[in-house]
């Protein structure tokens, strides 16, 4: 389904958005909720990254003396995690498949880290990528060492099994460590639920935690990932146009949470209420190129590109090495894309400059203007459709396969024609 945006007549709003819970917190949470039954989980995410993990969490209730298989389409969290997960399921065998994408995303790194630990995990088709076949086996070792700059979700999925290791579980980081607030909310979740960790130089460990939990109910935050496009949104607004989001901490697990300290070089302003927050737009404050180094938030340098552009305004973000084998690679379709809008960028295979520009200035025309079918390609990325979506402010656009965002954030837009965009089907 192909959607086509512009911008709505009123010029200024005043709207409340509910933002459903972190999917990055949630997926954690079921998998520990799987580990430790007595956990009870409020404002989970609805999206379908977490369904997926969800229901195939739901199979360890239901023994069976055949092999399985799973299939978590485009997640990446569920891949990396149930991989680990059902790793330590004894006597149970699952193969874990996804889309023809996430067969190529590597997952040699998790795999070779389980297997030194005493688990049974082989490659169906091709060495190092997916689909896996797992034995569940009693793991007995308890140190294992990985790549510091690897995608924090696969040191993640070592910790969150942690637990439930004889020995509990320590893991040396060689090297700079990508993603750290990742890793920090995966440890800061283990100790919601009582159990003991540390993270002293590159040497992370987590105790073994036999007993079961005491009945624990955590309200999980809202995802600050779909914020950073309200965000966008409310940086290319009129001065005075605001909304607010629920439900939100000032002290995030979350590394986007960055987005607050960001978006002040926008002119846009935070305030923090009770758990909501609201953010407004104060002034039109226009650098000519700004940098940020983007390794602990590299989810929202789609967003912050795609800002820089339709303020006019260049950038240079670098940290982005793990967004080369996300849903797509993420910088080279925002070269590609933005390319077809006008933009004059560059990429390398961390980074990403983007030139200052005019486009938009009143009186010039614009690449997309008089031909509104030439959408945007979303390569099955739910971050493609999202972050490009505010431009409509700016000019009439088209967002091609836009359901795709229902991979973290069903609800998008409904939410954009709440707060005043037109959306009709192109």
């Amino acid at each position: 389904m192909d959607l086509h945006l512009e911008k709505s007549k009123v010029k200024s709003q005043k709207s409340k958005v509910e933002v459903t819970g972190s999917k990055s917190e949630t997926n954690r949470l079921l998998l520990l909720q799987a580990l430790f039954p007595n956990l009870v989980l409020e404002n989970t995410s609805n999206s379908d990254d977490s369904e997926v993990m969800q229901k195939a969490l739901t199979i360890t209730h239901h023994p069976s003396p055949i092999t399985q298989k799973i299939d978590v389409h485009h997640a990446g969290t569920a891949m990396r995690f149930l991989t680990a997960f059902f790793a330590i399921q004894e006597g149970k065998e699952v193969v874990l498949t996804g889309s023809s994408r996430m067969k190529e995303r590597p997952i040699k790194i998790l795999v070779n880290a389980l297997n030194q630990l005493g688990a049974e995990i082989t490659y169906e088709e091709n060495e190092g990528f997916p689909p896996i076949r797992i034995k569940g086996e009693k793991l007995t070792e308890n140190k294992v060492s990985l790549p510091a700059n690897v995608s924090s979700q696969y040191i993640s999925a070592l910790l969150l099994i942690a637990p439930k290791l004889n020995n509990g579980l320590e893991l040396t980081l060689e090297g700079e460590i990508t993603s750290v607030p990742y890793i920090k909310m995966t440890l800061a979740l283990l100790e919601e639920i009582g159990i003991k960790t540390s993270f002293k130089n590159n040497t992370i460990k987590v105790t073994h935690h036999p007993s079961p939990i005491t009945q624990h109910p955590i309200t999980i935050e809202s995802d600050w990932s779909s914020a950073s496009y309200w965000y966008s949104i409310i940086a290319l607004s009129e001065v005075g146009t605001q909304i607010t989001l629920s439900s939100y901490k000032k002290n995030s697990l979350q590394g986007d949470s960055a987005l607050v300290a960001i978006y002040k070089n926008f002119g846009v302003e935070t305030v923090f209420n009770s758990n909501e927050i609201t953010i407004h737009k104060v002034e039109n404050f226009k650098p000519k190129t700004l940098n940020f180094k983007l390794n602990n938030a590299p989810d929202i340098a789609q967003t912050i590109a795609v800002t820089c552009f339709g303020l006019g305004i260049g950038c240079d973000l670098s940290g982005l090495h793990t967004l080369k084998i996300k849903e797509t690679d993420r910088l080279e379709a925002l070269k590609t894309e933005l390319t077809k809008l006008g933009a004059e960028i560059s990429v390398t295979n961390d980074s990403l400059h983007l030139k200052p520009h005019d486009l938009f200035k009143s009186g010039n025309s614009h690449p997309l203007e008089g031909c509104p079918k030439d959408g945007v390609a979303t390569y099955q990325d739910h971050r493609m459709a999202m972050a490009f979506a505010p431009l409509a402010l700016k000019v009439p656009l088209v967002i091609n396969n836009a359901e795709v965002v229902s991979k973290s954030y069903p609800d998008f837009w409904k939410d954009l024609e709440q707060f005043g965009f037109i959306i009709k089907i192109a």
